[in-house]
């Protein structure tokens, strides 16, 4: 499996910015669906973002579109998370996840955290008010 490490994370004021990397190790990343959640203190983690192989397509929730972009540089094995417009309740843990995929497109439906089966270890986003 891949190993994955987020990092970029820390405190930001309201209507801030930051962007989030998840480097991989032991696979290329190229392989790989990836997709990133968040889990709040004391609520589900939940779906953010995912990114198909080659970059060509993208899926968010609702709740960040048009704030947040994932994208991919398969040359550094890295995918990034910029967030824009941040607001107190994107405070939680972000978590990047990678999925092996055969094919180039994102599936149809199903992008829970079961379809994913490598994790990182998550990192913090404080997003003050």
């Amino acid at each position: 499996q891949v190993q994955l490490v987020e990092s970029g994370g820390g405190v930001v004021q309201a209507g801030g910015s930051l962007r989030l990397s998840c480097a991989a190790s032991g696979r290329t990343l190229g392989y790989y669906i990836v997709g990133w959640f968040r889990q709040a203190p004391g609520k589900e983690r939940e779906f953010v973002a995912a990114i198909s192989r080659n970059g060509g397509s993208t899926y968010y929730a609702g709740s960040v579109k048009g704030r947040f972009t994932i994208s991919r540089d398969n040359a550094k094995n890295t995918v990034y998370l910029q967030m824009n417009s941040l607001k107190p309740e994107d405070t939680a843990a972000y978590y990047c996840a990678a999925k092996w995929a055969d094919y180039w497109s994102l599936p149809d439906s199903g992008l829970t955290e079961a379809y994913f089966d490598s994790w990182g270890q998550g990192i913090q986003v404080t997003v003050s008010s």
